[in-house]
């Protein structure tokens, strides 16, 4: 990685203007026998927010990866103000002008903000970091951010890499930004403050690309859509349109609803007395709940209030600092985590990739470590039949061979729950749905409520209020290092959950 003394000139040298046409033409891509990307064609103005719109798996991402120069297009052409271009790398892309912002920002969260900043130039060893700084603020004033050059990476909100990540394709002279699904995991104020910068970059001639699956995201932003499905393009609408229309072209129909039921709760599954969890940041103490079987208890608040502390604690994962975790009547205190395991425990990470699943196995193989078999010889022939049954099962786009890293988000997920024993008394899941769009948003909460039926327990962490409403039967609110009291869904509001997850009332 090299470091210059200037920020670069060669761009604006090149492309004087910020404005830039693109039109992808007959892009295939292959990975294996699946066609990622099965003759794509587009054309996006500039000035524009282009949306881009697809389910889990239609090939979205994939198409982005080729246009920014991460991975290489098996056929086709891309072009750049009506000339043909070829990207042999990232850095090769955003000298032509394009740079992409990925759904988790490519930074060093270890490093300062500045620092961070500085990265990816190419003119030299030297850092020129009082220029660097001052350019730093002055996009900083241009766009109302408010980020402290000193500040660690690792202290900023998802929404503030985001700002920073702009901040540094745009002193690199990007004229066409790619954002891949921007708003998973950032709080309404910072998808506010995201939409206007976006607005705004378009405003001033640069061209736009929307990556997403959420329909009121591409509603409220986009001017034109295109929709992808299975690798295809098979739809565009310009404004106005509807998100009938959207979901019509995304799913090939109209999608159903989810079956949630009044259902009669069972017998204590778990009961927690005083229980205190904490971290280096933050301490949660005096935690008090008894949950039946069957019932579904959502957890609310704003990221890092220690919903996912909560969790981990009661799944056996992190020893509590006080209190008592039980579980079917036996107490699970300084338990080793196999212990929760034959509790009928299980744990569902926000971090598929990171945490739920092993990059570098691939599906069957996932299945064999799953069954906690204690027989020394695999049984191969017999662990690729079960995984054939369980991808047919929980319909993954995969096969037994597929390297999990592979699939997309919502098939990761799919296979996250292939993976759980099917009789289990309590289920903790941290934001369940993130990042997948409305089937399979759908199809996992049918999942899950059909477990519920069989007397499973369900606690699940969520930053979208109206997927607590929804599946909870009961609210515990997380604000701050304290809980409220747990409420119960149908007698509480919106503003009154709202003013608990401010603080307000606790």
């Amino acid at each position: 990685m090299y470091v210059c003394t200037c920020l670069p000139v060669y761009l604006s040298s090149v492309y004087p203007a910020k404005h830039m046409h693109l039109e992808l033409k007959g892009i295939h891509k292959y990975f294996g026998p699946v066609h990622a990307n099965d003759n794509v064609n587009l054309v996006v103005d500039s000035g524009t927010i282009h949306g881009l719109l697809g389910e889990n798996g239609a090939g979205k991402s994939t198409l982005m990866k080729v246009l920014s120069g991460f991975i290489h297009r098996d056929a086709g052409e891309i072009l750049l103000d009506g000339q043909a271009v070829e990207f042999k790398s990232p850095a090769a892309a955003l000298r032509a002008g394009v740079g992409m912002l990925h759904q988790d920002p490519l930074d060093f969260p270890p490093l300062r903000v500045l620092d961070n900043f500085l990265l990816g130039l190419e003119d030299g060893f030297m850092q020129n970091r009082a220029q660097a700084l001052a350019d730093l603020r002055k996009y900083s004033a241009q766009f109302g951010f408010d980020i402290d050059p000193e500040s660690l990476v690792s202290a900023l909100t998802v929404g503030e890499r985001q700002q920073l990540e702009i901040m540094r394709l745009l002193s690199r002279g990007a004229k066409i930004l790619i954002f891949d699904e921007p708003t998973t995991g950032i709080s309404l104020p910072q998808k506010v403050k995201l939409f206007e910068t976006l607005r705004l970059l378009a405003q001033e001639g640069m061209t736009v690309i929307f990556v997403t699956h959420k329909l009121e995201d591409a509603e409220d932003l986009c001017g034109q859509v295109n929709v992808l499905r299975r690798g295809q393009v098979v739809g565009h609408v310009t404004r106005p349109f509807t998100p009938q229309q959207l979901v019509q072209l995304m799913f090939g129909q109209q999608l159903g609803t989810s079956t949630r039921e009044t259902i009669a709760l069972g017998d204590l599954a778990l009961e927690l007395r005083d229980l205190a969890v904490a971290d280096y940041r933050l301490r949660v103490p005096n935690i008090n709940l008894q949950a039946r079987c069957g019932e579904v208890i959502g957890l609310a608040g704003i990221e890092g209030s220690g919903q996912r502390l909560f969790l981990r604690a009661v799944a056996g994962l992190d020893h509590p600092l006080a209190g008592e975790i039980w579980i079917g009547g036996a107490k699970m205190n300084r338990q080793p985590y196999r212990r929760f395991l034959d509790r009928g425990v299980a744990y569902m990470p926000a971090g598929r990739l990171e945490e739920g699943l092993v990059p570098g196995l691939n599906l069957a193989e996932h299945f064999i470590l799953a069954k906690r078999s204690k027989e020394f010889f695999i049984n191969w022939n017999f662990a690729e039949q079960q995984a054939h049954e369980r991808i047919q099962q929980y319909s993954i786009r995969g096969a037994p061979g597929s390297r999990v890293e592979s699939l997309s988000g919502g098939n990761q997920q799919r296979a996250l729950l292939a993976l759980l024993r099917p009789d289990l008394n309590l289920l903790l899941l941290e934001h369940p749905t993130r990042g997948l769009d409305i089937e399979s948003t759908l199809w996992v909460w049918n999942q899950l409520l059909e477990r519920r039926r069989r007397g499973t327990t369900i606690i699940f962490a969520s930053a979208d209020l109206d997927e607590i409403f929804e599946y909870s039967d009961r609210i515990l609110v997380f604000s701050g290092g304290r809980v409220a009291k747990a409420l119960n869904a149908k007698d509480t509001s919106v503003a009154q959950l709202g003013e608990l997850i401010g603080g307000k009332g606790l």
